[in-house]
């Protein structure tokens, strides 16, 4: 039976076969470098199965947890952009962000009981918190896309299809930011009896969603791209505090989505 206490095996494995590709794409092997990303994908992947079935529930109410499934989905995320636009970096970046919140989890380890609050055990749980994770996934390959281009833009013009990219995944992450927010909606009428009551979680969610509609309605008209970088990666700094960055303020204590 894996329990959490073997995930450092897990995420050895996978952390090697991400480095793996990453360098493997810089030395224009774009299938290997695909095959070795895909197969670490895979292993993380398959700790996050054997956990849902130790925990006999799925692995997504602590934070822990939730981070496994965002190092899932960037990783991912960074075989799937670098399939589909050949940009040999993404697998450096994803990577990197892969085994930063991997090692967050080796070095904070958290309670994971099987217990499952009454509030947690809705149909809703798994799509809301795996849509979300995926949409949060989407915008972190999006941020490390603007921190690149700006770190380009000092240096040489920067591509029209790259910009195309970037928004191209701000677009996507809105989209499931919007289906999450929706599927959250039910679920808080399913569970306190009203769709939206401006629960600190809920405020921030809404601070992030309505950022990156900012962002997608002025990028077209802002002509210097910097200025588009800044507000995406600000941006990301909301989503941030939406995510986890609310357990750390006093109104985390009135708030009834923290477990």
């Amino acid at each position: 039976m894996i329990t959490w206490n073997d995930f450092v095996w897990f995420a050895i494995c996978a952390a090697i076969c991400w480095v793996a590709g990453a360098i493997l794409s810089f030395k224009d092997s774009r299938k290997w470098a695909t095959a070795a990303s895909s197969i670490g994908t895979a292993v993380f992947f398959g700790f996050i199965v054997c956990l849902w079935f130790t925990l006999e529930r799925p692995p997504m109410r602590t934070q822990g947890e939730t981070r496994l499934w965002y190092s899932f989905f960037i990783s991912l995320i960074g075989i799937l952009v670098y399939c589909r636009w050949k940009y040999r970096w993404i697998l450096s970046f994803s990577t990197m962000m892969a085994i930063v919140f991997t090692c967050i989890n080796l070095f904070k380890p958290e309670i994971h009981s099987k217990a499952l609050m009454p509030a947690l055990q809705s149909v809703w749980f798994v799509p809301h918190v795996a849509v979300y994770m995926f949409a949060y996934a989407m915008m972190g390959a999006a941020t490390l896309f603007a921190i690149y281009l700006w770190w380009k833009s000092s240096r040489r013009t920067i591509l029209a299809e790259e910009m195309t990219a970037c928004d191209t995944l701000v677009k996507i992450g809105w989209a499931f930011l919007t289906l999450g927010m929706v599927m959250g909606s039910l679920w808080a009428k399913e569970a306190w009896g009203d769709y939206w009551t401006w629960d600190p979680k809920e405020t921030w969610a809404a601070a992030t969603w309505l950022g990156y509609l900012l962002y997608i309605h002025l990028r077209p008209h802002i002509k210097n791209q910097e200025y588009a970088f800044a507000l995406l990666i600000f941006c990301f700094i909301l989503l941030q505090m939406c995510w986890w960055g609310i357990n750390y303020l006093p109104a985390a204590r009135t708030s009834v989505h923290v477990y």
